[in-house]
């Protein structure tokens, strides 16, 4: 959810500029190929293109789950977005044709979720989930072949978080029918907005067809959440419609834990609030694992930069730093071993991005960032941009730069197992 489509696009397109004629900057040292040189003690990975739709020229891989399954979205040649699940090697469409659509989530029982457009128009012309096409947006739930659109709260549309609990529920954010002053009346920098209607954080399921939403902090009356735990503990944002950015880059005033019964918990900051001028410069809690560790983004003292942190009760928030030279880096996913993943950047992400200087970490148990393009293995064409997601055999999902072909793919990188 927190790096959907429009990121992605934006990614390839600055990528795509900056490497025609060219070799991408952070590859020009070992020809194309990333090398096999890997710090002391640390596993290494090989990785695989997961590829894309037949006539696609961009993936992202968004969630694993323990059983091999991934889910993530790839264009067609179709020119749309269409949710996908890659299983066994095998990539599987199930988008509703002639609709874009995302997959975010799957848990080891192949239940997916994510969102799609419908054939409705938007009675408000809101852009909520970045597509562009003037429908709405919808949460849905997916197995075995068929889709359900999920309940929301009297607004027209919603999306699903990052992961589908073992019991079957999705956290999630849907409108309500209340129209807000305060929220951006314009297109905002990251492909959303207009919007006009508030919004909640809800739990989908367990039973089908229901849906629960979360408090928000005092003060606040907008939020999202983004992930579940098997206790149902969930993680999210909340703050108002004024200072929370819907996905991607999704960041507000407080990172926030709902305990199983629903009471909100502030999990503080590292020193500054955010910046709704600043994309991804703010506070929001990504993923909760079941010993209740939190991983999330927060905002520096001054505003202007936002680390990852890890989030634990007896430790409360520390920073997850970004790699030596670095200066800022966000945490996307957490196993339950506490290995966490994300990405490490310098200034702005756009700008790092097309400098080469932003890829994809790992941070062992809250320990110092490792540069997962360090640990790979064999040589690969592939440069790791985003780690999204890792399951607790180790294998990390998310998107990298293929310099062969100048596209953004999905990757799976497995841990090198030593007898």
């Amino acid at each position: 959810m927190k790096l959907q489509r429009t990121l992605v696009a934006i990614t390839a397109a600055l990528l795509a500029g900056a490497c025609v004629g060219a070799t991408h900057p952070a590859l020009a040292a070992s020809g194309g190929k990333i090398s096999s040189a890997t710090p002391a003690g640390n596993i290494r990975y090989t990785v695989t293109d997961l590829g894309t739709l037949p006539g696609g020229s961009y993936s992202t891989a968004m969630a694993n789950s323990t059983t091999g399954l991934v889910a993530g979205g790839s264009d067609a040649a179709d020119g749309l977005e269409h949710a996908v699940v890659w299983l066994r090697g095998r990539l599987l469409d199930i988008g509703a044709s002639g609709f874009n659509s995302d997959a975010f989530a799957v848990n080891p029982f192949g239940q997916v979720a994510g969102q799609t457009e419908t054939d409705q128009s938007d009675p408000i012309a809101e852009n909520f989930c970045g597509y562009g096409s003037g429908r709405q947006c919808r949460p849905f739930a997916w197995q075995a072949g068929r889709m359900k659109l999920l309940p929301l709260l009297g607004g027209n549309n919603g999306t699903t978080g990052d992961n589908v609990n073992l019991f079957g529920q999705i956290p999630g954010v849907a409108e309500t029918g209340q129209a807000d002053p305060n929220c951006p009346q314009e297109l905002t920098a990251v492909g959303t907005g207009p919007q006009r209607l508030s919004f909640k954080p809800v739990v989908w399921g367990p039973k089908p067809g229901s849906v629960r939403e979360l408090a928000t902090l005092p003060g606040d009356d907008v939020g999202m959440a983004f992930w579940i735990n098997d206790l149902g503990q969930a993680v999210g944002v909340t703050g108002t419609c004024a200072n929370t950015t819907l996905p991607p880059l999704s960041v507000g005033r407080h990172a926030v834990l709902w305990e199983r019964g629903g009471t909100p918990v502030d999990l503080g900051n590292l020193g500054g609030v955010g910046d709704p001028a600043q994309p991804g410069v703010g506070n929001v809690a990504h993923a909760i694992n079941n010993r209740g560790q939190v991983v999330g983004v927060s905002a520096l003292a001054g505003n202007t930069a936002a680390h990852g942190f890890l989030w634990t009760r007896a430790q409360k928030m520390r920073s997850l730093d970004p790699l030596p030279g670095q200066t800022q880096s966000g945490a996307i996913g957490i196993n339950n071993f506490g290995d966490a993943v994300g990405v490490s950047f310098d200034g702005m992400l756009w700008d790092a991005v097309q400098a080469g200087t932003a890829g994809a970490v790992i941070w062992r148990n809250g320990g110092a960032p490792a540069d997962l393009n360090q640990l790979v293995a064999q040589p690969t064409p592939l440069y790791l941009l985003f780690a999204i997601g890792i399951n607790d055999a180790g294998e990390i999902v998310g998107f990298a730069f293929d310099t062969k072909s100048e596209e953004v793919h999905a990757f799976r990188a497995t841990p090198v197992r030593r007898r």
